[in-house]
Order: structure tokens, then C-alpha cells, then sequence
């Protein structure tokens, strides 16, 4: 068994028949992980971090985890957060419990301390998801890193937002500063270094990141981040009206009393997690609970401005970022294809982002004109030109988003970005639905930094790209640059006002001046843009 306790190592043999373990002393008491089959690597399944409030403080922030005496077997790797049954079934074997907040600690069989630490953030629209559905093995392999990652609260019991000392909102991104801190006190125990965390993320984790840098709350808690598809300007990332949210739900489950903001707080503190995931969101036009803008209740606030007003101001900490997006985001939305078409096709306006806001609907339809010109021109949305629906949902939840981020985050001063469009396919990759068309999916790249079933079996092209995407990320980790002097990649230097250019991840690797499709809602944004604004009434 080999035992670590803080900065000392002590090592010990064990016999044929004992599974290798490493046993870590943090402040809660002892933990012991271990040694993964194949992999010089030790896992520590289920660590609490944090403690989910219960009862009628369950929507409010995390509590602190508990402590224990006896050594802490850090094996249960099922536990995942409430969450909607039509998205959890792919977990097989999961269970579900209220006090969800635990981590997962995967340490290289290293004597090296004071190792980069990845602290990953995991996706699924802030509805789904859990520590331990994409695992990190293969890099964690190569002893170069640690990588963490946790639950955290999602649907209602995350991301519910009144405005009331009950329900503030932003419970589940509470739960991601709190995994922060936890990492800044105990991770020296395991081998990492507190002072070179990157926080990483893809989807709705790469939108928390986004927001975590901006968070007063989270300053000081990491030094780089990375964001695989997703950013803090999205319509889908912070609730334009979390109250009219709140309303709409709670209709949605049969309760009617909504303009009664006692009564509809009420129901919600009352209503089990049976009924608060029994909707699946994601099929929704706009995500029904994302963070939010808080209004001071008294507790910690995480966002107390919309992400726009933050970067506009230039006053967050502008750590390097790694930041992109792939070439067909918008296939995140094909799900909902056979029923949005007829839609789109009758009223295309209702699908116009959520962070707009037109002084008329005559201004409304003029617009969603031009729109529908520049995506459709004269045909209709059909499984003939699916490609067209795509590229629609690609630009507006995705890249313009993160384009005009970095164009704040430039007008900020901001020097150490550097952003990519990911456009790989392989014999691995899926096609589109209707065409013969592979496609770099939503969040793909971040599937070639984690571990794949049967890697060694797959196409020399794709264990080549992982191979790549790995050594970027960990080399960022590590230096805070994907491509440091010496590396075997081509150079990429950071985005500057004056030389605009990102990354072109595809067959072949070449910097790209950054030109897209996407910059049509440029002026859009710059006229109609609305804001995100924090609960309006208060218990």
C-alpha cells in the first residue's frame, strides 16, 4: 500500500493477492483510492467536498463536507445528482441521491509533487451529467497531471433562481466554487500543486468556467482556464428572466398560483425531485434554469452583473484561456429536428435568441427577415438541407458567442487567449442525419482528450488527433500555452487586436485569419442586445 500524507510519501509492499492502494490524509480524515487495472494511475471515487443543504435550505448554497476518523474507502464511483429520467438512463448502474457533491481525484503512481492540476467541469446543458461519465486515464497515464472532477446540483435544485433568501439562484455554480476551495486545501495531498490549477470544461462547463473567471466569488481559485464549446455570452448560459422561468416551470407541473411569488416559492420547497425532474428541459427553445444574475439576499453572490457588463468593464481576472468551438455545434440540436421544422418554417422568429430585445414586433419580423435570408435564402428548413438548421444553432448558441467574447476580452487588454475551430472527422466520426456528411460534432474535441472504449483499435488518424488535443491541453495545463517552445506542434500564438487568428484543428494543423459565418450577428448584438437581469420580485 503506498501511503501519502500531505508532502511525504512513505511506501510499503503488499502482498501478490492485495490490490495496490494509496492512501491520502486531508483535512477531512484519511482516503484511500486505487490502482486502476492497465493504468499506472489511482483513482478516489465519491470524495465529499461539500454537503448539499436539505429541506428548506436545499436550494441555497453547499454546506461543508464531513469529516471522518476512520479511513474513507474512495471506491462508490455511481452517485450522480437529481436529475431527468429520459437523460439518465444512459447511466446504467447510477444512483441517485440529494447529497450528491463529490469528487473524483485521479493521481498519476508518481513520486512528483506539486503536479498541474485540471479541474474539469462536466457538460449537459446544466440538466444532466456527473463526475465520472468521461474519464481521464490515458493522460493522467503519462504522469504529467492530476485531474479532478465533481457533481454539482443541476435542473431546479441547481439553477432555480427567485431572488429570495430561500432560492437566490445559482446553487450548482455555488457547488463549483466550493469544489475550488476543497481543491485549494487538500490537493497538495495527493501530489498537486493549490498555485497551477486550470479549470476545464465543454458545454455547459465550458460556460461555467467562463463564468467562474468572472465570478468574484471564484478569484484566485485557478490560474488558466479551458472551454471546449460553450461561453459566458450565450443566450443559453445565464437566464434573461430566471423569475419568468420559474413561472413557466411550475406550470408546466399543474401549479397555477405563479404571480403569488409567497406561494410559488412555496411550491417549490414543498415539490419532490420526482416531480422537479419529471421535464426534460433540453427540448425546450430556451434552457429553463442556467446561473443567473443574484440579487444580494445576503448569502455569497456568484454573478452579481451579467457576463457582458463584467467583460465590458475589463474588472475580472484575465488568466490565459484556451477557448474554441467545432465546425458543427448546431448538431446539438438535431434531436429536436422533426419537431422544430414546421415551426421554424411558419414563424422562425420564436427561435431567434433569447438575449434580444426589439423596441417593436415590426422591428422583431424585419430582422428575423434578414435572418432567415442569410441562413435560408429562399428555401425551407427539410431533411434536404439539415446542413442549413445546423449551421443556424452552430453560430447562434455557440460561436458567435465566444466570438464576441473575445473581441471584450481584447477591448479588456486581455493578452493570453488563444481559440481554435475544431473541424476533424475520421472513419469514427458520426454523419449527419439525412446525409453521408461526418461531422466534428458539439464538443467532440473534448471525447479526444478523454478516454475512448478501445482506443487501440481505432483509425490511425484519430489516435493521432487524440494524441494532439492531449498534448495541447496538457501542455496549457502546464505552461498556460498549447504549444510552448520545443514543442512537436506547429507554433500558435495568442490572439492579439492586430493579428486575429485562431487555431485550425483538422487533418492538417495551420493558424486561420478568423473569418466566420457567424459574424452576421455582429451588428445585431451592437443594436438589440438584452442583458440578463437578476429576480425583480422578492419575498
Amino acid at each position: 500500500m503506498l501511503l501519502r500524507w500531505s508532502f511525504v510519501l512513505f511506501v510499503s509492499f503488499v502482498s501478490a493477492n492485495e490490490e495496490p492502494s494509496l492512501l491520502v490524509k486531508i483535512q477531512q480524515g484519511p482516503v484511500k483510492g486505487y490502482k486502476l487495472p492497465n493504468f499506472d494511475v489511482f483513482a478516489f471515487y465519491g470524495i465529499p467536498y461539500a454537503t448539499a443543504p436539505t429541506g428548506v435550505n436545499r436550494f441555497r448554497g453547499p454546506l461543508p463536507p464531513p469529516t471522518w476518523d476512520e479511513t474513507f474507502e474512495a471506491t462508490e464511483n455511481n452517485i450522480v445528482c437529481p436529475q431527468n429520467n429520459n437523460l439518465f438512463q444512459t447511466f446504467n448502474g447510477m444512483q441517485v441521491l440529494e447529497n450528491c457533491l463529490v469528487a473524483t481525484i485521479y493521481v498519476p503512481n508518481t513520486n512528483k509533487t506539486n503536479l498541474p492540476v485540471i479541474a474539469y467541469v462536466h457538460g449537459g446543458a446544466y440538466q444532466t451529467g456527473h463526475a465520472n461519465r468521461l474519464t481521464p486515464k490515458h493522460v493522467v497515464h503519462n504522469k504529467d497531471v492530476i485531474v479532478a472532477s465533481f457533481n454539482y446540483r443541476l435542473g431546479a435544485h441547481g439553477f432555480l433562481c427567485l431572488g429570495t433568501k430561500n432560492i437566490p439562484g445559482n446553487a450548482g455554480m455555488k457547488d463549483q466554487v466550493a469544489f475550488l476551495r476543497w481543491l485549494q486545501k487538500n490537493i497538495a495531498s495527493f501530489g498537486g500543486n493549490p498555485n497551477d490549477v486550470t479549470i476545464y470544461g465543454n458545454s455547459a462547463g465550458s460556460r461555467s468556467v467562463d463564468l467562474l473567471m468572472i465570478s468574484k466569488a471564484s478569484s484566485g481559485l485557478f490560474k488558466k482556464i479551458i472551454g471546449d464549446s460553450g461561453g459566458s455570452l450565450s443566450a443559453q448560459t445565464v437566464q434573461v428572466n430566471p423569475l419568468q422561468n420559474a413561472k413557466s416551470f411550475a406550470q408546466m407541473l399543474k401549479f397555477d398560483d405563479v404571480d403569488d411569488i409567497n406561494a410559488l416559492e412555496t411550491f417549490y420547497l414543498n415539490a419532490s425531485y420526482e416531480v422537479l425532474t419529471s421535464i426534460d428541459t433540453t427540448v425546450l427553445k430556451d434552457y429553463l434554469f442556467t446561473p443567473c444574475v443574484e440579487r444580494d439576499v445576503g448569502d455569497e453572490v456568484m454573478l452579481d452583473k451579467s457576463p457582458f457588463e463584467i467583460l465590458k468593464s475589463g474588472e475580472y481576472a484575465q488568466v490565459p484561456m484556451l477557448y474554441g468551438f467545432t465546425e458543427m455545434e448546431g448538431t446539438y440540436r438535431l434531436p429536436t429536428f422533426q419537431d422544430w421544422k414546421e415551426e421554424m418554417n411558419r414563424n422562425f422568429s420564436s427561435f431567434l435568441p433569447a438575449d434580444l430585445q426589439f423596441p417593436s414586433e415590426d422591428e422583431r419580423e424585419e430582422i428575423t427577415k434578414k435572418v432567415v435570408e442569410y441562413y435560408l435564402g429562399k428555401d425551407k428548413i427539410s431533411e434536404a438541407n439539415i446542413l442549413l438548421f445546423v449551421n443556424y444553432f452552430t453560430d447562434t448558441m455557440y460561436v458567435h458567442p465566444i466570438l464576441r467574447a473575445i473581441q471584450l476580452h481584447l477591448e479588456a487588454g486581455h493578452k493570453n487567449i488563444y481559440s481554435y475551430e475544431y473541424s476533424f472527422t475520421s472513419a469514427e466520426s458520426p454523419k449527419i442525419d439525412y446525409t453521408d456528411i461526418p461531422a466534428s460534432t458539439h464538443s467532440s474535441q473534448t471525447t479526444m482528450f478523454f478516454d475512448s472504449e478501445k482506443e487501440h483499435e481505432r483509425s490511425d488518424e484519430y489516435k493521432e488527433m487524440k494524441r494532439i488535443i492531449r498534448e495541447m491541453y496538457t501542455n496549457f495545463a502546464k505552461f498556460g500555452e498549447p504549444c510552448p517552445h520545443g514543442s512537436s506542434l506547429p507554433h500558435w500564438p495568442s490572439i492579439t487586436k492586430e493579428n486575429i487568428q485562431i487555431m485550425s484543428l483538422n487533418q492538417t494543423l495551420e493558424m486561420k485569419p478568423l473569418q466566420h459565418r457567424a459574424s452576421f450577428w455582429d451588428d445585431v448584438y451592437a443594436k438589440y442586445n438584452r442583458n440578463p437581469s437578476s429576480p425583480t420580485v422578492s419575498v
